[in-house]
């Protein structure tokens, strides 16, 4: 029969506690959940500055809608590049300080196209080990060879370096996803120089709540985007809207429009939504107070936690995972906590390596601090009843 794989795989994916499924959220993303009829306070959200219902980005999506419509209607190079797409992009480069900026749909798609485009059969490819799912994939894809680097390992990457190839591209993340820790990036601007290598940054995690006006991983190491050969962030998450981009050189960005097959044949994202993200930018230049809460919130938490001496990862963001080891158990704490109204999610093989189940708590702008106390609270009650 064909295609007589997808039930075998199906099953084992549920006998080794790793199956997953759809879950629909009513109402927006917040401080409060609400799933199945139940609230619970949301710990699981990339909503770091809590922007994605504020009603000044509301408003400003409904703005866009009644000057543009729904739709961008084409491809960019079609019709779908409105001023709103324009206006965006300039402020952006004002913003990040780059020189030019592509947009693209999701972080997905940008890591995706990125190194489809640029890298061939004579080249090499470096990977932090943690990097995220869409650059591994990518990579795995690519004619040319690609090499996984220990995790913020500059040793084993300057070992690596040693290895032929016509370009050499390194790829990190600037705030990982899962372990919540930050790339050397001071370290791996020095190996990129001395290798004549390119380094590429993707800062989905770093944009808005890193660096001076939030500008990113690499200013909050006293760096600037422009000295990145390729920085690639997205829009959905602490900008509370969606979307991405990748920023370069002005020659880097016009390759991109003249020759990503997933650049040049996708619909454009709506102007209304380049508008929203426009704002989205304005709010976290001028209302400084978010990214401080949230800073609070995250010393709030490790030092709480360090009470409880419950096993945090060396992480200063708004990820703190927890890890609990196996999945089984990662979900049955996960639901333990949602009994007591906790909205926590459980992380486990493939999106972290076996052994490593956690949760990922992620911290916002919107809790306070007696929110953290009663989940840590509930957290450490739930461990020390189940595992001792």
């Amino acid at each position: 029969m064909a295609f007589d794989f997808i039930k075998p795989a199906l099953a084992q994916r549920q006998a080794e506690h790793l199956y997953r499924q759809l879950t629909p959220v009513a109402g927006a993303q917040g401080r409060y959940l609400e799933v199945g009829g139940q609230r619970y306070l949301n710990f699981s959200s990339n909503d770091y500055l809590s922007l994605a219902a504020e009603p000044t980005l509301i408003n400003a999506w409904q703005s866009g809608l009644a000057q543009y419509g729904c739709g961008s209607g084409a491809s960019a190079l079609v019709t779908g590049y409105s001023q709103a797409h324009a206006d965006l992009e300039a402020k952006l480069k004002s913003w990040l300080g780059v020189d030019a900026v592509a947009l693209f749909n999701s972080g997905y798609s940008a890591n995706q196209a990125i190194l489809k485009l640029l890298l061939s059969k004579d080249d090499l490819l470096l990977q932090d080990k943690l990097n995220h799912a869409s650059l591994m994939e990518a990579g795995s894809f690519l004619p040319c060879p690609m090499m996984r680097f220990c995790h913020n390992d500059m040793a084993h990457l300057t070992s690596l370096l040693t290895k032929s190839g016509q370009n050499k591209l390194i790829v990190s993340e600037g705030v990982f996803s899962m372990d919540g820790d930050s790339a050397p990036i001071t370290e791996l601007l020095q190996l990129r120089n001395q290798s004549q290598a390119w380094l590429m940054l993707d800062d989905a995690h770093g944009i808005g709540v890193c660096g001076p006006d939030g500008t990113g991983s690499a200013a909050a190491a006293g760096l600037k985007n422009s000295e990145l050969d390729i920085y690639m962030a997205t829009f959905g998450k602490a900008l509370g809207v969606g979307g991405a981009m990748i920023a370069g050189s002005q020659s880097l960005i016009d390759y991109i429009v003249n020759f990503s097959k997933a650049y040049i044949y996708t619909t454009a994202m709506p102007p209304a939504q380049a508008v929203a993200i426009s704002k989205a930018v304005d709010l976290v230049q001028t209302q400084s107070w978010r990214q401080q809460q949230l800073q609070d919130n995250i010393q709030y938490f490790k030092q709480l936690a360090g009470q409880y001496q419950l096993p945090l990862m060396a992480s200063n963001s708004a990820i703190q995972p927890v890890v609990i080891g196996d999945s089984q158990r990662a979900l049955e704490v996960a639901n333990a906590l949602r009994q007591q109204g906790f909205y926590c999610s459980a992380m486990r093989p493939p999106t972290v390596a076996k052994g490593t189940a956690r949760l990922r708590i992620t911290l916002t702008t919107g809790h306070q601090q007696q929110d953290i106390a009663d989940l840590l609270a509930s957290l450490n009650s739930i461990l020390v009843a189940q595992y001792g």
